[in-house]
């Protein structure tokens, strides 16, 4: 089995794609995600972004797209964007975009939501396969689409012709999910993969040394400071035969943005055997 490419994603250096771009590439990164938005911006100046990213040794390997996918009098407009994304991709020769629901969330997701979202997510994915860019649900806490009954319905329900799978451990894991079991469980479909650790719910002061007082701690952290164990997800990534994209993504530093990176860097590598 070939060895799965890494990016990371540059949340973390916020709005300053410069800095998180030489500073991703200073780690030995050869790919990276960054906010859809900072993106966008390049929407009419394709080339312009492209050298930014080759600039730096980058390629991008996929955008977040989605939208509120259970919101029947938003089809139209979020089967759009997701359009207008996936163009935008297929302009730079990437081939991958992340479904991502959309919150708020204040209660379990109906019956008929699951429907509308499922059908949604057919047509949106179908039209983004046309310009050549595989869309890949990633189920989120605090959304539409977070407990595991919730994913099984609306994977269960699309085309897995068109609609594919991007696993997210940290996000899986804290709905409740085997992140193993669900790979292993849909891996025919799985084409992006998003790697992220759980902070400590009692966490210790000589780990995240560089927060001090009383301010509470992300819910994400940097891999292999939190409580999931990733040896188990990465053999089932090998048993399942996934050689795609393996993304580390961090939502907030508990240090600093290139420490935090550092942090993953040498997580993969040293301890999951992973080659960026």
């Amino acid at each position: 089995m070939a060895a799965n490419p890494i990016s990371c994603h540059l949340i973390t250096w916020g709005s300053d794609l410069d800095t998180g771009m030489r500073e991703a590439a200073e780690l030995g990164f050869h790919a990276c995600e960054t906010f859809t938005h900072l993106a966008l911006e390049y929407e009419d100046r394709v080339e312009e972004f492209q050298e930014r990213l080759a600039a730096n040794g980058l390629v991008l390997s996929a955008l977040y797209g989605g939208g509120r996918f259970s919101d029947p009098d938003r089809a139209d407009e979020v089967i759009a964007y997701n359009t207008r994304v996936a163009r935008f991709l297929a302009a730079l020769g990437v081939n991958r975009i992340v479904f991502g629901p959309r919150g708020p969330r204040t209660t379990k997701t109906g019956p008929d939501e699951l429907r509308q979202m499922a059908r949604t997510i057919d047509e949106a994915a179908r039209r983004t396969a046309d310009l050549g860019v595989l869309a890949c649900v990633h189920p989120h806490l605090g959304t539409e689409l977070q407990d595991r009954e919730e994913v099984e319905a609306v994977l269960d329900a699309t085309d897995e012709r068109f609609v594919h799978f991007c696993p997210d451990t940290a996000h899986l894991t804290a709905a409740g999910m085997d992140a193993a079991a669900m790979i292993r469980a849909y891996g025919s479909r799985i084409r992006y993969l998003h790697l992220k650790d759980l902070t400590p719910s009692d966490p210790d002061p000589a780990v995240f040394a560089s927060r001090s007082g009383d301010e509470a701690l992300p819910i994400f952290c940097e891999l292999g400071l939190g409580t999931i164990d990733f040896p188990p997800i990465i053999q089932a990534i090998r048993d399942v035969g996934y050689d795609g994209w393996l993304t580390v993504e961090i939502d907030q530093s508990t240090s600093t943005p290139y420490q935090s990176l550092r942090q993953c860097r040498d997580f993969i590598q040293n301890t999951l055997g992973l080659a960026i």
